[in-house]
């Protein structure tokens, strides 16, 4: 066991599997929604800048906000946005997750990182429940959390916090694991977190090389290595 680590977390997408997959069955949706899903990342831009640049931010009523922006990108209604959002976003792509597959590996560590007595966590910062249960991941874990019910995205500090008190360890016994040096990283190092970067072929540096987490790994039986010794 590495020392000093009780705990390891995880983000979900593109950690525990590779984001290429779903994005390429998500592909016809992303051609044809292409200005809505545009104007919804402009809208999670903009709040993270917000989150990073002032001293307090919406940490309640995240998903009014989120719709509230994005509907004033599109001159759309904010509640005609936010049930769009909520249908087509979080809830219509989920099926897809059925025919997504984990990284090779991901079941069998997790497993064993439970077995060593590590408690388990996940931080997303998306709904994470239904891909869980698609993914076969579901009742694996000691904490589940989605940081925009916290109200704060990554990599914002306040989810990761959040994290650790639902897994019942201070941030500095947790290993957060994650595939976006400027998200997962940053956020969980912002919050007294050790990391650890998974290295994406497709991917290479993640576009932010200035940003180091404590080790890096190209596949779980290395992760796996690297914490049962």
């Amino acid at each position: 066991m590495r020392e000093g680590i009780e705990g390891i977390a995880f983000d979900l997408d593109g950690t525990l599997y590779p984001n290429y997959r779903f994005n390429i069955k998500l592909l016809p949706f992303i051609i044809k929604e292409m200005r809505f899903l545009s104007a919804f990342g402009k809208a999670r831009t903009i709040i993270r800048k917000e989150q990073k640049n002032a001293s307090s931010f919406h940490n309640t009523g995240f998903y009014d906000y989120q719709a509230e922006i994005t509907g004033k990108i599109l001159s759309a209604p904010a509640e005609a946005i936010k049930e769009k959002i909520e249908s087509m976003i979080y809830r219509g792509w989920e099926p897809i997750f059925k025919k997504v597959k984990l990284y090779k590996n991901v079941i069998e560590t997790l497993n064993a990182l439970k077995k060593e007595g590590f408690k388990l966590g996940l931080l997303s910062d998306f709904p994470p429940e239904a891909k869980l249960e698609y993914l076969g991941l579901d009742g694996i874990w000691d904490a589940v959390l989605c940081s925009e019910r916290c109200g704060a995205l990554k990599p914002h500090p306040l989810s990761f916090k959040e994290l650790a008190l639902a897994m019942g360890l201070s941030c500095e016994k947790i290993l957060y694991v994650g595939n976006s040096r400027s998200y997962d990283v940053a956020g969980a190092a912002g919050a007294g977190m050790k990391t650890a970067w998974i290295k994406s072929p497709f991917i290479p540096g993640n576009g932010f090389k200035k940003i180091k987490s404590d080790f890096s790994f190209a596949g779980y039986r290395q992760l796996l290595r690297i914490m049962i010794r």
